[in-house]
């Protein structure tokens, strides 16, 4: 960029020109081809134009200039599946899977998510906070604008509540958009051990409701797995969601298939994450309900997995498919979203073309933000993202990489440069 000035939250409104646009990322009536000289107009934070650069219209010439010197603009980055923040570290389970042990025999010997529940609980609400910070802040730095932030590391209403409301704090503190996912059926708390029901009727008729009125649900989620919670119990905190008109998702086929796509496809979910063990018949019901398919291939390169999701059926279907960090303390302590694009190509065999859709606008529809966010349109909010680089593949190409790029964040230039030219 020229007229550099100290990165920081200015305005982005003016004309951002002499970039190049990623087609296929950008709303279909943008007649831009891919690659070719475009311009962009920010207007009180929301773009009000974008197109060929040849085509500006004339009632915006008089506003201040940004150059992007031929980068390349894509819609801000969206990580739909992240569980930032929680107590502690894992590493020492890292450590014992390398010594052999699978991941269900660390659950069961106590580890796994039980272990970050225990440091959970034990921390103060300003200590998640600042934990959480700088990971939250190391991928804002590579161009995310929106992300999702799960709890399930709490398993009791207080708990769950010190969770959400830190992910809303973090939302408000550094202008990022954040959606909150309520995971209280994550795994079964050591004090109900052997009573699932009684937990499920807890999740169900107090901890949901409660949090839900507090204003601090934006989506239910569950783990459906033979370690975790069953289908039925699973379906009950579905209905219990769809009584408060709270849309749903599911940790779906990580370690078995136990029909938990057919289950999340019949309350019209969001997504279903993980699916490794995805069957035909829970991809047909995801095309059928529009349901997306979250790729996290940071959990299948850390647990060392060899399943892998039917990626080639699932792009026959039409199911869109997402790729996120999964961001977590056991399985996926992964803080770049850029590297779960390379790691999508690479142990799952996604086009370019499509793990960059995969973290823009396909992840954006898993969280319910397809009208919003993951594309670049007029009319939209101004989250777009500038990169230094000759080819668009190179973002998913670098492996630990952060190209220098500028991130416009809800209207302001957030990271990088881009000051007005004179």
């Amino acid at each position: 960029m020229t007229a550099m000035q100290a990165p920081g939250r200015a305005s982005a409104d003016g004309i951002w020109h002499n970039l190049r646009l990623a087609g296929s990322l950008a709303a279909p009536d943008v007649p831009v081809a891919e690659g070719a000289c475009a311009a962009l107009v920010v207007q009180g934070g929301r773009i009000a134009w974008l197109g060929p650069q040849e085509a500006l219209p004339a009632a915006h010439g008089a506003l201040p200039r940004h150059d992007a010197q031929g980068a390349w603009a894509t819609p801000g980055l969206v990580d739909c599946h992240t569980h930032l923040v929680y107590g502690g570290q894992r590493a020492h389970e890292f450590a014992l899977r390398l010594d052999g042990a699978s991941y269900e025999e660390v659950a069961r010997a106590g580890g796994g998510i039980v272990s970050s529940v225990r440091a959970t609980r034990a921390a103060s609400e300003d200590a998640l906070y600042a934990s959480a910070l700088p990971r939250l802040q190391a991928l804002m730095a590579e161009g995310v604008c929106a992300i999702e932030i799960k709890s399930g590391y709490g398993l009791a209403l207080e708990h769950e509540r010190k969770q959400l409301r830190v992910a809303r704090r973090l939302g408000g503190a550094l202008g990022i958009t954040v959606r909150t996912t309520f995971l209280g059926a994550h795994a079964l708390p050591p004090e109900y051990a052997g009573r699932s029901q009684d937990y499920i009727d807890l999740v169900c008729q107090q901890m949901l409701p409660q949090l839900a009125e507090e204003g601090l649900v934006d989506a239910v989620d569950a783990f459906c797995e033979r370690i975790a919670f069953s289908l039925a119990e699973t379906e009950q905190v579905f209905a219990a969601a769809q009584r408060l008109g709270l849309p749903v998702k599911l940790h779906a086929g990580q370690l078995s298939d136990m029909g938990g796509a057919q289950l999340a496809a019949r309350y019209q979910a969001l997504s279903c994450d993980h699916i490794e063990h995805l069957s035909p018949q829970g991809i047909a019901a995801m095309q059928a309900a529009g349901t997306v398919a979250v790729l996290l291939p940071g959990a299948y390169y850390t647990l060392r997995d060899t399943h892998l999701p039917p990626i080639a059926q699932l792009r026959a279907a039409g199911v869109p498919m997402a790729v996120s960090t999964d961001h977590n303390p056991g399985t996926s302590p992964a803080l770049s979203l850029l590297l779960m694009a390379n790691m999508a190509c690479t142990l799952f065999r996604l086009t370019v073309p499509e793990a960059l859709a995969g973290i823009t606008r396909h992840a954006a529809r898993a969280l319910g933000l397809q009208d919003t966010h993951g594309l670049l349109a007029a009319g939209r909010a101004a989250d777009f993202v500038l990169w230094p680089v000759d080819e668009l593949a190179e973002l998913a190409y670098w492996l630990g990489q952060r190209p220098a790029c500028t991130v416009v964040r809800q209207g302001r230039i957030a990271h990088g440069t881009g000051a007005p030219l004179p």
